[in-house]
């Protein structure tokens, strides 16, 4: 007799993400989230001077119900200030790969050593329209780290429950004008946090991917 593995253990993203491997994820970028809702916005962002970022959505192994980590950016970086987000950045020319450097940028950003992270596969390139081509990378991070903010980069970190994330019904639809062109986009309100932009986009295409 076999056990039923809960649906939002850590075990059970793990196995559902680790079919996100091969080619194919890099021809679904406007398949999902808000590149589906705004069916220009890659081509837009292609037309860009675009650089190659990195984030690592890291979920907690932390039971049946998993966690995932997000930060608040501080008020002083130039983009994407305020917001919430995963931990990443820019891919440097000294990092092998994507992986790497979402491995980098949050043992820089929030002191999560990699000895605690297992990547496990990635999800299809968001396109930014601030400049950045970015891979999200899907990790399970075991229990026992320490985090250490770097002030320069984040004001908060914090968790929350994979199940709330990975709800249809917390995915709030909303628009506004950019440049002229009305964009749409997702938020995902969680108590006095407003999850949106990069980070609900990218949210938003995990749910479509592994838990719709």
């Amino acid at each position: 007799m076999s056990l039923l593995i809960p649906s939002f253990s850590a075990e059970e993203f793990r196995r559902r993400a680790q079919h996100q491997k091969g080619s194919a994820i890099e021809l679904a970028s406007r398949e999902h989230g808000d590149h589906l809702l705004n069916p220009s916005l890659v081509d837009f962002a292609s037309g860009l001077k675009l650089r190659d970022a990195a984030v690592l959505v890291p979920v907690v192994d932390d039971g049946d119900d998993a966690k995932v980590i997000l930060t608040q950016r501080t008020t002083k970086l130039r983009k994407h200030s305020g917001q919430i987000a995963f931990p990443g950045g820019a891919v440097d020319a000294e990092d092998p790969s994507p992986e790497d450097a979402a491995l980098r940028e949050a043992e820089e950003e929030i002191g999560l050593s990699r000895m605690f992270v297992e990547p496990i596969s990635r999800l299809p390139t968001y396109f930014a329209t601030t400049g950045f081509r970015i891979t999200p990378v899907l990790a399970v991070v075991r229990p026992g780290f320490e985090l250490v903010l770097n002030p320069d980069e984040v004001a908060d970190v914090f968790e929350v429950p994979l199940s709330f994330l990975m709800n249809e019904a917390n995915h709030v639809r909303s628009s506004r004008e950019f440049e002229g062109t009305v964009r749409h986009f997702y938020q995902m309100p969680y108590g006095e946090r407003n999850i949106w932009g990069v980070t609900a986009g990218i949210l938003r295409t995990l749910y479509e991917r592994l838990y719709a």
